[in-house]
């Protein structure tokens, strides 16, 4: 798949631009941004958690970088809430889930990124 693939292009995506997509695990949904490959990529996404939901323990060959939007992102490396910036290293694992927990009945978003790159959200625009 690709998906604004050509970084040498400007690209706008706009709130309700693109749809909430299931992902493979029962609960996770995203927003694709953009994306080289299938389900393994190089990609830029919003990704929200049901409670309870979990993606299984996956590795990221290139690294990540994840945004919390809002709510609590939840992984086994502990919990992080909104405006929390994480940077996970080439080749690191991990396996995300929706935490069960009241605060966290929002569904939060998460932005993973390459780190070739920086990419922006403003969580205040939809």
């Amino acid at each position: 798949m690709r998906l604004n693939a050509d970084f040498t292009q400007r690209i706008v995506i706009r709130p309700g631009d693109t749809p909430w997509q299931a992902s493979p695990s029962p609960g996770v949904t995203r927003r694709m941004l953009d994306r080289v490959g299938d389900e393994a990529a190089r990609a830029t996404s919003l990704v929200r958690y049901a409670p309870g939901s979990v993606f299984p323990a996956h590795e990221h060959p290139d690294g990540e970088e994840i945004l919390v939007l809002e709510g609590v992102f939840t992984d086994e490396h502990g919990e992080h809430g909104p405006g929390t910036y994480l940077r996970n290293p080439d080749g690191s694992r991990h396996a995300p889930r929706g935490s069960s927990s009241p605060a966290t009945a929002n569904p939060y978003a998460l932005i993973p990124m390459p780190p070739t790159g920086a990419r922006a959200w403003c969580p205040d625009c939809g």
